[in-house]
Order: structure tokens, then C-alpha cells, then sequence
């Protein structure tokens, strides 16, 4: 497939999961890969080069101003311009009530999570500007609909990525320039597997409509559609990958 030849991928988070799934796809549909991380992104980098695609990886901490102006900077100059910007670097979900939340746990979720998004955003919105195929896409979370007990740092964070996302589309929407948020169920990575064993995980997928585990490469499908010209005129949503799962 090459529906995203030569476009200018940024996929934040790139190193396992979810965000490694999208650059292996969206590479393997002829996008160019930068992959920000502050994790070591070089399996996947050869992963990706093996395959006969392009790809250059940087350190970066969203959180951090500084570092993202320079590896955008970067970027810029060896690509002049991004059409794709897939934010997916954050934290995930603990389990603490509410009330015993400290002030530094909560906003630390907001700084990863909501404003992360935001300043990567921000960072890339000129080279954006310089494309005519302008894709944000926000990985967000359907823990934004169940309101799960125990992750309200996690659920805050991820809402204010939705709120976030339809701003967004409706000021950049007159650039040509989509916006929108991806949200996963209970996805087996590595991360979500670290902090749930395989009873978690049976019994989510027996709540599925589809009586199958969500992986990275069903949500990556998704993220690759969102991306191309097929979805020119879908801006603005929080769409679901999660088997049916919210329906029951």
C-alpha cells in the first residue's frame, strides 16, 4: 500500500505499543517516519528500515518545551514540512482513589498526557501549515466514557485531550487540517500488560461484542485510515477501537 507515500509522519511515544504499531503501518503505507521518545526506539527503527522504509528517531520529553522546539527544529529541516502528527507519548492508568490523589500525582497526568499533547501540537502546527494533507491524531482512551474507579487522573487527563480535539478541529478545520482522537480499550501492550494479568484481560474481551483481544496492529489499521485521504472529512470525533466493548 502507498495511500501515504512521501508524507511526513511525527508519531510520539514510538517505541512499544500503540505508537510502535502506528509507524511500522504508517511506514509501511510510504510515510517517513520521526519518532520522538525517551525510550530507546531502535527495534523498531530496524524494523521499520528492514522493511525498506525511512525513519529517524530523537529523544524527547514532551513535557519539555525546550527539547521539543529542537527536535522539531530538526525536522524541519530534514523534511520542510509534516502532514501527519500522531500524539501518543503518555502515562498510563494507575489505581488510587480519588481522595487520595496527591497534587503531584494529578498533574503529573495532565502534564504527560493533556499537556503533552498540547505543546507537541503547538510545536509542529507551523510545518503542518505547509501541507495540504494535515492530519492531529490524539490517541485518547474509552476510560473516558466509563468513568473507572480509581483512575480519575488517568480519565481527567484523556478527557481533556477530547476537549482539546474538538477546538482544535473546528479552528483548523478552515486550514484543511483534521483533528481527531483515536480511543483503545484494553489494548495488549507491554505497558497495559504489565499492570493487568490474563483474568483482566479474559474478562474485558468476554464484555467484547468481538470475542478477540485488541493488539497495537488493529488500532494502527485505524490510525493509517485516519491519516489518508480517505478520511478527508472526518474531523473533530473520539472513535473506538475496542471489539465492541462500550456496547455492553
Amino acid at each position: 500500500m502507498s495511500r501515504l507515500k512521501d508524507r511526513v509522519a511525527i508519531v510520539s511515544g514510538a517505541a512499544g505499543g500503540i505508537g510502535r504499531a502506528a509507524a511500522v503501518r504508517l511506514a509501511a503505507e510510504g510515510a517517513k517516519i520521526e519518532i520522538l521518545d525517551l525510550k530507546d526506539a531502535g527495534e523498531v527503527v530496524n524494523e521499520i528500515r528492514a522493511a525498506g522504509g525511512e525513519v529517524v528517531a530523537q529523544a524527547c520529553d514532551v513535557t519539555n518545551q525546550e527539547q521539543i522546539a529542537q527536535v522539531v527544529q530538526a525536522i524541519d529541516a530534514r523534511r520542510g514540512r509534516v502532514d501527519i502528527l500522531v500524539n501518543n507519548a503518555g502515562l498510563l492508568s494507575g489505581r488510587t482513589p480519588w481522595h487520595q490523589l496527591t497534587y503531584e500525582e494529578m498533574n503529573r497526568y495532565v502534564q504527560v498526557n493533556y499537556l503533552g499533547y498540547f505543546n507537541l501540537s503547538k510545536a509542529v502546527y507551523p510545518l503542518l501549515k505547509k501541507s495540504s494533507h494535515g492530519r492531529i491524531i490524539n490517541i485518547a482512551s474509552r476510560t473516558y466514557f466509563l468513568a473507572n474507579p480509581g483512575q480519575m487522573a488517568y480519565v481527567a487527563s484523556k478527557g481533556a485531550v477530547m476537549g482539546m480535539t474538538r477546538v482544535m478541529a473546528k479552528e483548523l478545520g478552515g486550514e484543511g487540517i483534521t483533528v481527531n482522537a483515536l480511543a483503545p480499550g484494553m489494548v495488549a501492550t507491554p505497558g497495559t500488560q504489565a499492570h493487568s494479568n490474563e483474568e483482566a484481560f479474559n474478562r474485558v474481551m468476554m464484555n467484547q461484542a468481538i470475542k478477540r483481544r485488541v493488539t497495537p496492529e488493529h488500532f494502527a489499521g485505524l490510525i493509517a485510515f485516519i491519516a489518508s485521504d480517505d478520511a478527508e472529512m472526518i474531523t473533530g470525533q473520539m472513535i473506538l477501537c475496542d471489539g465492541g466493548g462500550y456496547l455492553h
